[in-house]
């Protein structure tokens, strides 16, 4: 689980960040990859030169810049929390792992400005004016500025720190039970697992039309993979284009195939017989219905269940080939696959 810990100055973040890593999370800082850069720049740590330097760095790679470089530094089996997101684009990024949930810390502003002038830090503002000047900057920036209004609202927990630091502690406990009972973050099923390690698979795809994966599955152990893609040696279609067939169906409708690659399904069938892998009484999983060819392969292999994430748009004739078969076809979600060139 990653957990994003935003909020106003002074509101209560690191102490936030703190709590969590009393109860086994990693921190890691988007401030710290512009700490490194000042350290680099030999420029002296303050919060406007932070606030200048992160602004710069966004500029110069993109609003995304520190959410890449904090990513790159995680180890994918911890859980982590993740200090001074400012902008939304690293919100967006760190929301394209699933398991990321984004929190942000608020405080009223005269209670944050008593807890800044407490702590004393190098940097901190002295004056109550200095400080709601500093803040304006970063609420309404555009581009790759920071922009806290905005990363507010994509948070979807707030927190308000404004009593004490227990009742502060038993909010992130609440929060942390809660979460535990959000579909995202719950214990997924095997069929569920299985068509997640699709995903990955299809990565190797050389097609982007489908850009499917397929696995074989029995007992529930993984017994092969196949990702659509060229025979090997051949041509692929993110090199040189798609072979595109034109097909009339019996109902008169009419649909475009790229006929350059073999599909996931196949490849993963034949890699069982490559290697000698019996797959009778297997499961298979798609990323949509089976084309005919690959329900007939199927229906040979002596799979006996086909578990497919979505509908394809032509895959009438491979429902009506599993059901003459007796193979038992479901689908996780009941819904057409869309693509390019349908």
């Amino acid at each position: 689980m990653i957990i994003g810990v935003t909020g106003f100055y002074g509101s209560g973040k690191d102490t936030v960040i703190s709590y969590l890593q009393q109860q086994g999370f990693f921190q890691i800082s988007l401030s710290d990859v512009i700490r490194d850069e000042l350290k680099e720049r030999n420029m002296p740590i303050s919060r406007e030169n932070e606030m200048r330097t992160g602004n710069e760095l966004r500029e110069k790679y993109g609003s995304a810049i520190l959410a890449y470089r904090a990513l790159k530094k995680m180890d994918w089996d911890k859980n982590w929390a993740v200090n001074s997101i400012r902008n939304p684009v690293e919100v967006e990024v760190l929301k394209e792992k699933k398991d990321f949930i984004l929190i942000f810390v608020d405080a009223p502003i005269k209670e944050r400005f008593k807890r800044v002038k407490e702590r004393q830090r190098t940097g901190d503002l002295r004056t109550f004016e200095d400080f709601k000047k500093a803040e304006e900057k970063e609420l309404h920036g555009t581009g790759s500025s920071q922009q806290l209004l905005a990363v507010k609202a994509m948070a979807e927990i707030v927190i308000r720190n404004d009593t004490t630091l227990e009742a502060l502690q038993k909010k992130v406990d609440k929060f942390l039970l809660d979460i535990k009972k959000w579909p995202r973050f719950k214990r997924p099923t095997w069929d569920e697992y299985f068509i997640e390690i699709t995903h990955a698979v299809a990565q190797r795809a050389t097609c982007d039309r489908g850009k499917s994966g397929s696995v074989i599955v029995k007992d529930k152990r993984l017994l092969t993979t196949g990702y659509v893609g060229s025979a090997v040696g051949m041509p692929h279609c993110d090199e040189v284009g798609h072979l595109m067939h034109t097909v009339t169906y019996d109902d008169g409708s009419v649909h475009k195939h790229c006929v350059r690659t073999t599909h996931a399904e196949q490849n993963a069938i034949l890699q069982a017989a490559k290697y000698g892998i019996s797959i009778n009484g297997a499961t298979v999983y798609c990323k949509m219905t089976p084309c005919a060819v690959c329900a007939k392969m199927i229906i040979n292999a002596g799979i006996s269940r086909v578990v497919c994430e979505r509908v394809y748009h032509g895959g009438k004739e491979s429902e009506n080939l599993f059901q003459k078969a007796g193979i038992k076809l479901e689908y996780i979600k009941k819904e057409l696959q869309q693509y390019a060139n349908q």
